[in-house]
Parts: C-alpha cells; structure tokens; sequence
C-alpha cells in the first residue's frame, strides 16, 4: 500500500471549511502531521472517535495547562541527542519526526521551529559517552520516531552501538507499528538490520505504542510477527487518556490484544502535565481505578503492565488506594538511594501530578534498612 504523509490540515479532505478553519487555531501553536493509513482508521461519523483524538487536533489543546517539559529531561541531557538518567539506561533522541504527532505527545516541543535537541549528523561524541560508561547496558532511540529514519540512518546508529560491548540491550520505541505498519512491511531491509544486530544474548527490542485496541489491525499483526521472526522482542506501552483508552473495558480489550499477539502490555502512564494535553488528562486516583479494573479479568500475561508517572526524578508506580490513601512507590531513579521507596499520599480526587498530591503521609525505604 502506497501511504502518504500529511503535513497540513488542509489536506484531510473530511473537514467542512468552518470545521477547518477552527482547528488551524490549534495547528499554528501544535504541528500536526499523520499519514493516510492511519486516518483510514477513524470512523469520521463519530466525533468522539479516539483515534481521532490521537491524530487530529481538537480546540481544547489550546487550553493553558503543564510546561513545555513536564519531566524535565534537560536536567538528564549530557549533550545533544543525549540522555543520561538512570545509571544502567542512556537515551538518544534520533530524529524530531513522527509517523503521527500524537496530539498527547510529551515531547512535542521537539516539533517547535528551532528545536536543537535530537543528535547530530556525527554521533562520534555521543557513542564514545556511551562506550566510557561501562554502567550503561540498555540504550533506548527514541525522539521522534526512529522508524522515520530510513533503514540506513537507522542501522548507522545501531551498529556502532552493537560494537560496545556492554550494551546488551538496543531499544526502538516507535508507534509506527500502529500508525504505518506498511513501513515495515514494504522495508525487507530493516529486517534483514534487525535480524543482523538483534543476537541471542544481545537482543533488540521494539517498543511500540498502541493506545487503542482498534489499532490492531491485521497489517499492524503482520507487522508484530515480521518484527518478532526478525529476532526482536516486543512490549507496548502507553498513555492513559480521557476519550481513548479511559473505559476499563476499552483498556481491557487492548491488554487482551496485545497478549495475544505477542507484544505485551509494559508501561501504562499517567499523562505528563505538557502543554497541550489537558483534554487527555485523567486524575491519578480516577486512573488508577480505571486500570485495576481493566486487568482484574485478564491472565497474567496481560496483566503485566505497571501504571507509573514517569516523574523528573524517575518512574513513580502507583500501586494501592485504600482508606483514602493512595500508595506509590519509586520504581526507576536517578538517585539510587530513592530506588524501591514507598510512599504514602491523601487520596486527592483531583490530582493529576505528584506535585499535586502535597506531602507524603509516610515513606519508607527498603534499601535504607
């Protein structure tokens, strides 16, 4: 399938002129870009669609809500294109492209005009970093979408990776499994790449992001089992968010569906405060009950997912809620006295972010005993 990008909203041939004309407001602050596939995925009757609200702006973006970088990964950028937050884990950022800016995206000021912030052309500084912290066992391309990048970008960066030798783990996290399947399925060469760099004790793995069950398509599947008889491991991960995934048995349906066909259920998150994303926001305590029930029916293979805010000093798992109390524990960060903390907060009904819920009633410390 021949699949073209769209770069303006003026392309979309389903808006009316008047509906058009509203939602440039949103397209002048936010980018928007998808792709004819995966607007072939929207059922344009329904304007609560949720893929929809993945891919098409809609006027409550505008909202004044969050900072431009909720997690604040400049803290954890040691150079350009480069993060370094947990001690084991570096993170390149590869490209400022997507398949579909994702209107939820967490990092979209990387799509503002002047954005410095993805690598460089000459990623020799960058891998040497890499290769003088022996620490670091996992690399994570991530941006943008490294599966943008064609196959020899791609495999430019990977096999440089692959000759350090304690990098045992080359993650690719990308949503173009979901939002343009046929990029791996018309690409021979970038499984022929990932069989040629994914190794029994040194694996790729590729990390997708399917936010709704409808996204599993059967070329989305095709896609999966190319990428998994190619020798990569697979897992999803994926915001919680009003409007797409918020019904537990939606949420349910999606953990079900990606047991089923291989990739299984890793992070869910909770909605970074970014700008832009209040529409898709749900309170901590509402999520949290929305995702318990969501997994209560499901076998344990879907069930493997942990609700977590990935917060600026490292993944917060929200674990418990009883008598009002809702109990979080630190699950990744930066500082490995923090590591396995549990934390006990006031169940407040309308906060969305830690700092929202004030002053923990009670930590405790495992590693500290």
């Amino acid at each position: 399938m021949r699949v073209k990008y769209l770069t303006k909203l003026s392309q979309v041939e389903q808006f009316s002129p008047e509906e058009l004309k509203k939602l440039q407001k949103v397209e002048k602050k936010y980018r928007f870009r998808t792709n004819t596939y995966y607007l072939s995925l929207i059922n344009w009757d329904d304007p609560d669609d949720p893929i929809r609200k993945i891919a098409i702006p809609q006027l409550e973006e505008l909202e004044e809500w969050g900072s431009v970088d909720a997690s604040h990964e400049a803290d954890y950028t040691k150079m350009q294109g480069l993060q370094h937050k947990y001690p084991d884990t570096a993170l390149f950022l590869v490209t400022n492209v997507c398949g579909t800016y994702c209107r939820f995206c967490f990092r979209k000021r990387l799509f503002f005009d002047h954005n410095e912030e993805t690598l460089r052309p000459d990623i020799s500084e960058d891998i040497e970093y890499i290769r003088s912290h022996p620490e670091i066992t996992n690399v994570l391309l991530t941006g943008g979408d490294p599966l943008i990048l064609s196959t020899p970008q791609l495999e430019k960066i990977i096999s440089q990776l692959r000759e350090i030798d304690h990098v045992k783990i080359i993650r690719i996290g990308s949503k173009i499994p979901a939002s343009n399947p046929y990029r791996i399925l018309d690409d021979p060469s970038l499984l022929e790449m990932i069989s040629k760099y994914s190794f029994p004790d040194r694996r790729i793995y590729v990390i997708t992001q399917f936010n709704h069950p409808r996204e599993l398509t059967d070329v989305a599947i095709e896609a999966l089992d190319k990428l998994r008889r190619a020798g990569a491991e697979l897992a999803n991960q994926t915001p919680l968010m009003r409007g797409i995934n918020d019904k537990p048995e939606v949420l349910k349906e999606l953990f079900q569906k990606l047991s089923f066909v291989g990739n299984p259920p890793y992070y869910v998150f909770q909605v970074r405060p970014t700008v832009g994303n209040k529409p898709f926001a749900v309170p901590i305590v509402e999520g949290f009950k929305i995702f318990q029930r969501a997994i209560a029916d499901v076998s344990g293979l879907a069930k493997r997912a942990r609700f977590v805010m990935s917060h600026h000093t490292g993944k917060i798992e929200i674990m418990g809620l009883f008598d009002n109390k809702l109990v979080l524990r630190r699950h990744r960060t930066a500082k490995r006295e923090d590591e396995c903390m549990i934390m006990v907060y006031e169940a407040k009904p309308d906060a969305y972010w830690l700092e929202d819920l004030g002053e923990p009633l009670y930590t405790y410390s495992p590693l500290m005993d």
